[in-house]
């Protein structure tokens, strides 16, 4: 609902003017600037923890997370901000990559976004699982994956730092592409995915799982 003609009151169109009228207010609502999404998947973490704050990372994973942090930093851009999962191994990746936090969102925490097609035999979530998770995780996509605002003269970078469940609902949602195939995908820790949102609303994947900045030993998927 983002288009320029579900962002007006068609009803309070000037009868005078008529069409100029409207066209001048479909102008103002229509999006100038492009985002760059980066959605970077957490570094390795202890699977032993029993709570959330024991989950925390491994050396290996402050590792990786040093690294995205240094490839993040050699994209030579000005990263307007970074949203993370208020989990704590995506908050500990987010404290490597970057001192300055702007803020941090329950939307984007780990779960089962939706049933997966085809099923797999490791992993089965309670299908009141799907039901809770999913509903979350596509209000995050709703609440963050869009086309940049109407004032927003200048494009912009962000990173969110979250989970590969969530990066690939995301994906497959973004792409328009069937949710159901989001397990399909695979994604190492540490990795960067990258998503271009036009102001026409159109969508592209410039890298989805990138990892090459990593040497071989030090990438995982755990």
């Amino acid at each position: 609902r983002r288009e320029p003609l579900a962002l007006i009151n068609l009803k309070k169109k000037n009868e005078e003017t008529g069409e100029e009228e409207l066209a001048s207010r479909l102008n103002h609502c229509k999006a100038k600037a492009t985002r760059h999404i980066f959605l970077i998947r957490h570094s390795q973490y202890n699977l032993d923890g029993r709570a959330d704050k024991d989950r925390t990372l491994t050396p290996l994973g402050r590792e990786q997370a040093e690294l995205t942090g240094q490839r993040l930093a050699s994209l030579g851009l000005k990263f307007d901000q970074i949203i993370y999962s208020s989990m704590t191994r995506a908050t500990e990746t987010t404290e490597i990559i970057s001192k300055h936090l702007p803020d941090n969102t329950d939307l984007l925490r780990e779960g089962a976004p939706i049933e997966p097609d085809p099923p797999v035999s490791h992993w089965k979530p309670e299908a009141v699982q799907y039901y809770e998770d999913g509903a979350r995780i596509e209000a995050a996509f709703r609440n963050f994956i869009h086309r940049a605002d109407a004032k927003q003269e200048e494009d912009s970078y962000e990173i969110f730092v979250c989970h590969a469940n969530v990066i690939r609902y995301i994906v497959c949602r973004a792409l328009q592409f069937p949710p159901e195939g989001w397990l399909r995908m695979s994604l190492n820790n540490g990795s960067i995915t990258h998503l271009v949102i036009r102001p026409n609303g159109r969508v592209a994947l410039r890298t989805l799982g990138d990892t090459g900045f990593m040497p071989p030993d030090k990438i995982t998927r755990t």
